[in-house]
């Protein structure tokens, strides 16, 4: 019976996000609403309400649930979820000033004449927008209006190019800073804490000693470690669809057709690429290098990611008028005058 209500659980999961359920609610309501049909069926049909439960009663289930929810929330000390807020703003800042649009037509343009160019530029900036946003649905939603229109145009498949669209958007997964791993870190870390508190009362009484040795505890494992972990599985994943694309383009030209470029591959064009491309593989070198390196947290990444993506979406709105760079200057200049400050002084509260 665990497994019919385990399986009653994802149902009313799956119904109730298909139905158009916010998930703040959906998740937590298929857990109750599972909850309680277990504890009456098991009052019911077998006198116990914990009958069906394999471990605990459905008192302690729900308190589980709350004593979760109170430490994702109330928590001071657990500041991992932060970052979520921070990279999400960044990458809607990024899709919001066309900053990404503007990406797809220079990468489609520069891959255009290779068999199959079209796809591998959707690649490319699926995985450049995975870098920065972080979500999967805001990245799918974003290439399929930018992307899919361009492709069907230039008389791609339909099944290619749905599915380029699918797979770069699921890119947001795992290549860092993912929402998922954030949330997977925080998790483990929760779970780790419990692990090796039972882990010492357990020593306590095998024992009798009031302290564990530190090589017994369990290691916690951050969102930097977890960022670390998937960098290298993303580009291979990245790189594999860059190929199947290619591979299929060479094979099958009239399922990924070439596209000549209209224009000519100078200067002026040279100019547009540096523009068009540069800051936001800086601001993603920028984000995930200092976590990679140990420089900075998720938190303080998460709020350069911030700054960054409205310094740029300042030139991009002001684009073609004069002074567009005046307010991304200004900006890079007091972040810097604010690091010198920093890094001289300890301007907090106390000393203001």
């Amino acid at each position: 019976m665990e497994l019919f209500f385990l399986a009653l659980l994802v149902i009313t999961m799956a119904t109730a996000l298909a139905s158009g359920y916010p998930v703040a609610f959906a998740l937590p309501g298929s857990a109750i609403i599972t909850i309680t049909l277990a504890a009456i069926a098991g009052y019911i049909f077998a006198g116990d309400s914990s009958a069906y439960f394999a471990q605990g009663d459905p008192i302690q289930w729900l308190s589980a649930g709350v004593t979760n929810f109170r430490g994702i929330y109330w928590e001071v000390e657990r500041d991992t979820l932060i970052a979520i807020p921070l990279f999400i703003f960044m990458g809607i800042m990024l899709q919001r000033s066309k900053i990404a649009e503007d990406l797809l037509i220079t990468m489609a343009q520069l891959f255009g004449p290779i068999p199959g160019g079209l796809g591998i530029s959707v690649v490319f900036v699926g995985a450049l927008l995975a870098a920065t946003t972080g979500i999967l649905g805001a990245t799918v939603v974003a290439m399929g209006l930018i992307s899919l229109p361009a492709m069907r145009r230039n008389n791609y498949s339909n099944a290619l190019a749905t599915g380029t669209i699918a797979a770069s958007g699921t890119l947001g997964q795992i290549i860092p800073p993912s929402i998922v791993l954030i949330i997977l870190a925080d998790q483990l870390s929760s779970a780790v804490d419990q692990a090796d508190t039972a882990r010492k009362a357990l020593y306590k009484v095998t024992t009798g000693e009031f302290s564990m040795p530190s090589e017994f505890g369990v290691a916690s494992t951050s969102a930097g470690d977890m960022f670390l972990g998937a960098f290298i599985p993303g580009l291979v994943l990245v790189g594999l669809y860059m190929l199947f694309i290619l591979v299929i383009a060479i094979i099958r030209p009239k399922l990924a057709p070439a596209i000549p470029f209209e224009g000519n591959f100078d200067k002026e064009f040279l100019i547009k690429v540096i523009v068009t491309l540069v800051p936001p593989l800086t601001l993603i070198f920028v984000v995930l290098g200092s976590i990679l390196a140990g420089v900075a947290t998720v938190n303080q990444a998460g709020a350069i990611g911030a700054v960054g993506a409205m310094v740029m979406a300042g030139y991009r709105l002001r684009e073609g008028k004069r002074g567009a760079f005046y307010p991304a200057l200004v900006a890079g200049l007091s972040i810097v005058i604010i690091a010198i400050i920093v890094e001289i002084y300890a301007p907090n509260i106390k000393n203001i």
